[in-house]
């Protein structure tokens, strides 16, 4: 697309403003003593807004468009609040960075020592791995072992989900439970009367 040079100062020629239209000489103030003025119109900022266009001829004394002392005391509260002094605003800043190091800080802190606990998190994981692996041969091994005694004992498959192979595991669970008190009973009266011996035992005599 091709643009032709058009001088700038051609366009800044013709440009032609409407002149402001106001009446310097019979500008509208209005009446503020008249019921149909209304209430925004009878205002302070009203005041300021014709001195503002019309000057003197609005017919308002600008020392009355200054504020009172108490509406001073009020916008410098409000200034201090909503617009701080610099050196509120570099403490402020400085509070920040502080707070802002010590989050880092502390970030940094808990990663080191996530990273130190690293070697020792993978091998509980590993032996966990390994610890379900065995769990779940041994498991199967029992799951097999138990339809083996099935069919020794009935002659046919059973469904581990029946009621009658549970009724099994559960006969058998007894068995094995009281086969271990049996032996664990066995062991410690072996104990016992091994410790008893050892007390029986007559002392060597010592030759002179």
């Amino acid at each position: 697309m091709l643009f032709t040079s058009i001088p700038i100062h051609k366009y800044v020629a013709n440009y032609n403003p409407k002149p402001l239209k106001l009446n310097l000489k019979d500008p509208y103030i209005p009446d503020k003593s008249r019921e149909k003025t209304p209430e925004w119109q009878k205002t302070a900022k009203y005041d300021r807004k014709l001195f503002g266009r019309y000057g003197l001829a609005s017919g308002i004394d600008p020392a009355e468009l200054w504020p009172s002392p108490d509406q001073l005391e009020a916008m410098i509260a409000e200034e201090k609040e909503w617009q701080p002094s610099l050196e509120k605003m570099l403490a402020n800043i400085a509070v920040k960075e502080k707070e802002k190091a010590k989050k880092l800080q502390a970030r940094e802190k808990l990663i080191a020592a996530n990273m130190a606990k690293m070697p020792k998190m993978v091998e509980d994981w590993r032996r966990e791995i390994r610890d379900q692996k065995v769990k779940k041969k041994e498991d199967k091994l029992r799951r097999d072992r138990l339809l083996a005694e099935a069919r020794a004992r009935f002659g046919y498959a059973l469904d581990p989900r029946s009621q009658k192979f549970k009724d099994m595991v559960k006969e058998i669970e007894k068995e094995e439970s009281r086969k271990r008190k049996q032996l664990k009973r066995r062991k410690k009266e072996e104990e016992m009367a091994g410790a008893a011996k050892v007390t029986e035992a007559p002392a060597t005599p010592v030759t002179p």
